[in-house]
């Protein structure tokens, strides 16, 4: 497969923007002095982050119809979240989610 010099240039381009987007913020900031109530407001940012990605996977967008419950998500989700509750790790969360899937989907349970 050959790739033209333009599409590699693209590709290259979109790596670079996408490194500094992720790097410049911390480096901005790191050189300015926030006010206490920014920073207790930013506290809030990976709680709200989860929590929406939690939602995305828990509904099942219906059009024109009320959301419904993904039935095995939310099985999955009990564990995972006592695991999150008890040991403040999100490894702990990810590794106890992904088996509670896991043995979800083998007994063809909530799917």
């Amino acid at each position: 497969m050959s790739m033209s010099l333009t599409e590699l240039w693209v590709i290259l381009g979109c790596g670079v923007i996408t490194v500094a987007s992720r790097v410049l913020p911390f480096a901005f900031v790191k050189q300015v002095s926030m006010p206490a109530w920014l920073i207790d407001f930013l506290t809030f940012v990976p709680i709200t982050i989860m929590t929406a990605l939690c939602c995305q996977s828990l509904f099942v967008a219906n059009p024109g119809h009320l959301a419904t419950l993904n039935v095995a998500n939310c099985l999955a989700a009990i564990p995972a979240t006592i695991a999150g509750v008890l040991t403040k790790s999100l490894l702990m969360v990810v590794v106890v989610g992904i088996m509670a899937m896991a043995v979800l989907r083998y007994f063809s349970i909530g799917g």
